[in-house]
């Protein structure tokens, strides 16, 4: 009987366990623009909107030192505005959908994309 409710109940937390699917905000702060050369904004801009492209995210140019990056999987959507200069870009939550934000937390799958992006965007300004 022992063993039993022990087995119940190691199923219960491993079912909770799985229903686990949040993770705090990922934001990308200040992260430093290196690239073999010096760089102007131009640069800058089209390195995010190619590292964005590259993954499947819509990279929209808002104004000078600001892109909005969406991406849409499914029935998800993921906004982040993409904040940059000549020596640093950062990366924020700026909506989604269908992705259980809770104003301190989201869907882990957003911190993924935001990784890769991030990873992207590191990549191409390394290729300048």
């Amino acid at each position: 009987m022992k063993f039993r409710s022990s087995l119940v109940l190691a199923g219960i937390v491993l079912a909770m366990l799985g229903g686990c699917r949040s993770a705090g905000i990922y934001n990308v702060s200040a992260a430093p623009v290196v690239a073999n050369k010096a760089v102007s904004m131009d640069d800058v801009q089209k390195a995010i909107i190619r590292a964005g492209a590259g993954l499947g995210w819509q990279m929209k140019p808002v104004e000078p030192g600001l892109i909005v990056g969406t991406l849409t999987l499914r029935t998800h959507m993921a906004m982040v505005n993409v904040k940059y200069d000549t020596k640093t870009y950062s990366i924020t939550y700026k909506d989604s959908s269908n992705l259980d934000y809770t104003g301190d937390s989201i869907h882990k799958n957003y911190n993924g994309w935001v990784t890769n992006l991030d990873r992207g965007i590191q990549s191409q300004l390394s290729n300048l």
